[in-house]
């Protein structure tokens, strides 16, 4: 119920409208986008979590993003505070795998929120995990504006 009024609340402080999302042109000042395309903003992070380097991590993340992290009860507010957190993050090899998910769109901003596992190369451990990623368009790129991830309290 949490994640939903997130979710809503997300979505109406930027604007959107509806889970299919408003498809609106150029003319609105609105970057036109799908869903397969903010799905590929994942896969565009977890490649980055792959080289291991924390700063390509976090160019992924807006100036101002807001990182509320699966293994750390620290929110990460800066750059600086989010590649700390990424530097001990990837000494473990970590790999996500999205289970499933909804996306939802809005004008130069999208939501995807879901369940991902985690499998981390060094020690082997699986952790499932909830998540949201909120985007906002720049005018050249999608960025994380915010990203929170939890681990499943139920085991």
């Amino acid at each position: 119920m949490k994640l939903a009024g997130a979710i809503f609340l997300t979505l109406a402080l930027s604007g959107c409208a509806g889970k299919q999302g408003l498809q609106a042109s150029s003319a609105d000042g609105c970057k036109k986008t799908s869903e397969q395309e903010i799905a590929a903003l994942f896969d565009r992070w977890n490649q980055s979590l792959l080289t291991g380097d924390p700063r390509k991590v976090t160019a992924n993340y807006a100036e101002q993003a807001i990182l509320l992290p699966t293994v750390s009860n620290q929110p990460r507010l800066t750059s600086g505070e989010r590649d700390d957190y990424f530097r001990k993050f990837l000494a473990d090899r970590p790999s996500g795998k999205i289970d499933s998910r909804r996306i939802y769109l809005g004008c130069n901003s999208a939501v995807d929120a879901g369940l991902y596992t985690f499998t981390f190369g060094r020690t082997g451990a699986v952790v499932p995990a909830r998540y949201t990623y909120s985007y906002a368009w720049d005018g050249s790129q999608w960025l994380i504006t915010s990203h929170h991830s939890s681990a499943m309290p139920e085991k």
